[in-house]
């Protein structure tokens, strides 16, 4: 999965004019609970973070977890992945850093500032 998402988020990044096309149709459901709630993460993260809509489809019950996840399986790092994870991903209990789908072509200075993210 993470190779996929690297290279849609890459696509992402660069095709400005097709992002809201890029995330407004479901991605099927992998059958692993974290998969399939990352995903969801990722869809409601993109939409709230440049300003899209946020797709329905990422409300789906199957996009949440039911056990809280800490990316990175630090356990010093709880206090700080509690702190920082973006809304869509605590929404998920899915627990990382500030910017968890920074990649070298993530646009600096088109940030969308939000209070909810």
């Amino acid at each position: 999965m993470k190779l996929a998402l690297n290279e849609f988020l890459d696509e992402f990044y660069i095709n400005v004019t097709d992002r809201q096309r890029m995330i407004e149709d479901a991605p099927p459901l992998l059958d692993v609970a974290r998969d399939d709630a990352y995903v969801g993460a990722v869809g409601e993260h993109l939409g709230r973070r440049w300003g899209l809509r946020v797709p329905e489809w990422t409300e789906a019950p199957e996009r949440f977890l039911r056990e809280p996840y800490f990316d990175g399986g630090v356990e010093l790092l709880k206090p700080y992945l509690l702190m920082e994870s973006p809304l869509a991903f605590r929404r998920r209990m899915i627990f990382t850093e500030l910017e968890p789908l920074r990649r070298a072509r993530f646009p600096r200075g088109q940030l969308i500032e939000s209070p909810y993210l």
